[in-house]
């Protein structure tokens, strides 16, 4: 049985809600491309709107796999917009908004072999925050796994973060799942400290351009090019901005590089993340729900970090030299 065709006989989610969220636990490419394909092509002759974001290399195969009605199919590189995990969601909804009188019909690839665990912690944070941001809306959200590749933990979290699994031709509730709260809770790891920090300072209100001006110094003697270096300076203006207007005021400021490529700014304040969806819609113009600053490091930045602790917020922002 395809996943399209048991979605219609077997529970939607764990409230008995519109939406459907399985993850899709295969191995080897034929089974890919059979159930992948199945689902889209399924949607398509329903009249659903279809967004496939996976791996790039997938794309092609999945492409002959839809067969005429490729076309027809909205196909994004999840290697590139999930760069960073935390800027998925935010595409998914903008995708379901677009359709709002149909239920749309996504496939999201959030984890491959090769992402690290600091990618795979936040893209298993962001698989959870997906059943709170689409409870209740008609969509269906299929996310493959590849069992062959990852980890058994990684395959375990899938279980965790989906109400229903696709496995072996059926799907079943999933007896690990977890309330998304949960699971965003266990994502709260503490950060490894850094072998060397270049740069540590204390920021307060009116010390912002002071800010600005020692990131892009900073910035200049890394492998960034200048168009990124802006970027880096546009995120950490957001964060510590944030801090001033939400985090009590001030907020501590490190800058290092990874060692492995990677330049990091860390912000850390005395604020609070009431709503961990937050940063995970684009903020419209008009709006008063705040969330754009946040909403701008996701996209800027190829790896955010958020850890919400009792005495505080910490963000680490990644962005890659190369």
């Amino acid at each position: 049985m395809t996943a399209p065709e048991a979605a219609a006989t077997e529970p939607a989610d764990p409230a008995g809600g519109p939406f459907v969220h399985p993850a899709l636990l295969y191995r080897g490419s034929e089974q890919y491309v059979d159930e992948v394909g199945g689902f889209a092509r399924a949607a398509l002759e329903a009249g659903e709107p279809v967004l496939v974001a996976v791996p790039g290399p997938r794309l092609e195969e999945l492409r002959q796999g839809v067969g005429a009605a490729a076309s027809e199919v909205v196909w994004t590189d999840m290697t590139e917009l999930g760069r960073n995990p935390g800027r998925i969601l935010s595409a998914l909804r903008e995708f379901a908004d677009r359709h709002p009188d149909r239920a749309a019909r996504i496939v999201g690839e959030p984890v491959w072999p090769g992402r690290s665990r600091a990618e795979v912690l936040e893209a298993t944070r962001h698989e959870a925050l997906i059943n709170t941001a689409f409870a209740g809306r008609r969509a269906t959200i299929l996310c493959p796994y590849d069992t062959g590749g990852l980890p058994p933990e990684v395959i375990a979290d899938a279980r965790r973060t989906h109400p229903v699994v696709d496995e072996d031709g059926r799907r079943a509730v999933s007896g690990d799942y977890r309330d998304p709260r949960e699971v965003c809770a266990d994502c709260d790891r503490p950060l490894p400290e850094p072998g060397h920090v270049e740069v540590a300072a204390d920021y307060r209100g009116g010390e912002l351009a002071e800010v600005r001006g020692r990131v892009a110094a900073w910035a200049g003697t890394t492998a960034l090019t200048p168009d990124r270096r802006a970027d880096l300076v546009l995120a950490v203006n957001e964060a510590t901005a944030n801090s001033v207007a939400h985090g009590g005021g001030s907020g501590t400021l490190r800058l290092w590089r990874s060692g492995r490529g990677t330049v990091v700014a860390e912000v850390r304040d005395r604020g609070r993340l009431a709503d961990p969806l937050t940063g995970r819609r684009r903020p419209g113009l008009a709006s008063a729900r705040g969330g754009r600053g946040l909403w701008m490091i996701h996209q800027l930045c190829d790896l955010v970090e958020i850890r919400a602790a009792d005495d505080g917020l910490t963000l680490r922002l990644h962005m890659d030299e190369s």
